[in-house]
């Protein structure tokens, strides 16, 4: 059982502090006291709580693609090169990049600044465990 600390789960569902307390003090989220009396949340518990509010709508989609892995976020850059050009999203702690024609831009009006939403289907997805 993995016993994680507001800062954690904060990180980990890239949110505040302030909101993960909101939630466990609402009691959306099950929390304990540890002995030192910090409050901690187990991993499953968050896990379980997450793909809730996800499957509620609380990823901010509301599309019909098939991708399952949605990340709202700013948009921070686009580069053209002609017929291609990059656009980097900013989404909580994560940096995505990507690769789209020109014309897409300019038809989405994409821009420093904008809110965007980056739906993510690939055919691999490497995991690694994160150590502490």
């Amino acid at each position: 059982m993995a016993l994680l600390l507001p800062g954690q789960v904060a990180d980990l569902a890239g949110v505040s502090v302030d909101t993960v307390r909101r939630w466990t003090d609402d009691g959306g989220l099950a929390s304990t006291r540890d002995d030192n009396g910090r409050r901690t949340v187990d991993g499953a518990d968050l896990a379980r709580f997450l793909v809730d509010r996800a499957s509620r709508g609380g990823d901010g989609s509301g599309s019909g693609l098939s991708a399952r892995n949605r990340f709202r976020g700013i948009i921070t850059d686009v580069k053209r090169d002609g017929v291609a050009a990059t656009v980097e999203i900013q989404a909580g702690p994560h940096r995505i990049v990507s690769l789209i024609t020109s014309e897409a831009v300019d038809e989405l009006g994409l821009a420093p600044g904008i809110i965007a939403d980056a739906a993510v289907k690939a055919t691999d997805v490497l995991v690694d465990r994160a150590r502490p």
